[in-house]
C-alpha cells in the first residue's frame, strides 16, 4: 500500500490537488495522509507559557485545524467512494517544510501531492515559496498540481533528461506505476548543441530503456534548443498531461525552475509536474 501525503491549507487550490491525487491513484491501494500545519503568529510571549490561564491561541488554532480536517475527510469520502483508499489526518503545530522533513525521517511518505499557485506577473515566483522549497529538497517524489487544473489521465508524459543520472528501478518506479495504470506513453527528450552523447550518457540511456521496458516509451533528441524551448515546443505538438524531471544535483534542474521571474524561466508551467529526487547526497 502506498503512503501519499496531501498537504492542505483548506484552500480551493489544495482541494484541487487532492482531487487530482485521488483520481490519478484510483486503481491503487493507497493510504492518504491529509495534513494541515499551523503556526499561529504569537505576539505575546505569555501565550507560550503553559502556566498562563484563559485564552490559549495555540489550542484554538489546533482545534480549528482538526475540525477542518474532519470536514475535509468527510467531503472526500462522500465524493470519492473507493475501497482501495484509506485516510488519516495530521494536524501539526509546525511549519510545512519542517513537518515534511520529520515525516521523511519516519519513512511515512512515498509521494507528496500538493497544489501550486501559478505566477500572475513577471515579478512573481512560479510556485509558492513552500512548494519550491519542498520540490527542491524533497527526499521522495513530489507531484505539483497547477491551480484550476482539471484532472485528465496522463496519457502523454514528457520526461526531459540529460542522461547524467545513473537510473535505477526505485527512482523511476513512480513513472512506471503511473504509466502502467493509465496506459501512458513516456516521451523522453534530450537536448544538445551538436555533441554526441558520452559513453556514460549512453549507458544511462540504456538503463532507462531497460527500466521502462513494460511501458510505451520513445526517445527524442533535440538539437540547438534550450530545455525550456524544447518542452514548450513539445507541449504545442502533443497534449502533454504530465511533466516529469529528476532533480539531479548537477543538471539543468535548478537553473530551470528556481529563477525569480517568468522571463528567466522562459515558459509557464500549466500541467502537473512530478519531481523525483536523484538520491544523491547534497551538502
Amino acid at each position: 500500500m502506498k503512503n501519499i501525503l496531501l498537504p492542505t491549507d483548506f484552500s480551493d487550490n489544495s482541494w484541487n490537488a487532492i482531487q487530482y491525487a485521488i483520481q490519478l491513484l484510483k486503481d491503487e491501494k493507497c493510504n492518504f495522509f491529509i495534513m494541515n500545519t499551523y503556526t499561529p503568529v504569537i505576539y505575546d510571549v505569555e501565550y507560550m507559557n503553559p502556566d498562563v490561564e484563559g485564552f490559549n491561541l495555540i489550542d484554538v488554532v489546533k482545534n480549528t485545524s482538526e475540525i477542518e480536517l474532519n470536514k475535509l475527510q468527510q467531503k472526500i469520502e462522500s465524493q470519492f467512494k473507493n475501497p482501495n483508499h484509506t485516510y488519516r489526518k495530521i494536524a501539526s503545530f509546525n511549519t510545512l517544510t519542517n513537518e515534511i522533513e520529520e515525516l521523511h525521517k519516519k519513512h511515512v511518505m512515498d509521494l507528496i501531492v500538493m497544489g501550486t499557485k501559478g505566477a500572475t506577473g513577471l515579478t512573481e515566483i512560479l510556485f509558492g515559496s513552500n512548494t519550491v522549497h519542498i520540490i527542491k529538497n524533497a527526499k521522495c517524489p513530489v507531484l505539483a498540481i497547477p491551480s484550476n487544473y482539471a484532472f485528465e489521465a496522463p496519457n502523454e508524459i514528457l520526461f526531459p533528461s540529460d542522461y547524467e543520472v545513473s537510473f535505477n528501478e526505485k527512482q523511476v518506479e513512480q513513472i512506471v506505476d503511473i504509466a502502467l495504470s493509465n496506459n501512458s506513453k513516456v516521451n523522453i527528450i534530450n537536448t544538445n548543441y551538436g555533441d554526441d552523447l558520452s559513453k556514460n550518457q549512453l549507458e544511462n540511456q540504456q538503463k532507462l530503456n531497460k527500466i521502462l521496458k513494460n511501458v510505451t516509451h520513445l526517445f527524442y533528441s533535440v538539437s540547438n534548443q534550450s530545455v525550456t524551448g524544447a518542452i514548450s515546443e513539445f507541449q504545442l505538438k502533443m497534449r502533454i498531461n504530465l511533466l516529469v524531471m529528476i532533480n539531479n544535483k548537477h543538471s539543468f534542474f535548478e537553473n530551470l525552475f528556481f529563477k525569480s521571474t517568468i522571463s528567466q524561466i522562459g515558459f509557464h508551467l500549466n500541467v502537473p509536474f512530478l519531481v523525483i529526487p536523484s538520491g544523491e547526497k547534497t551538502n
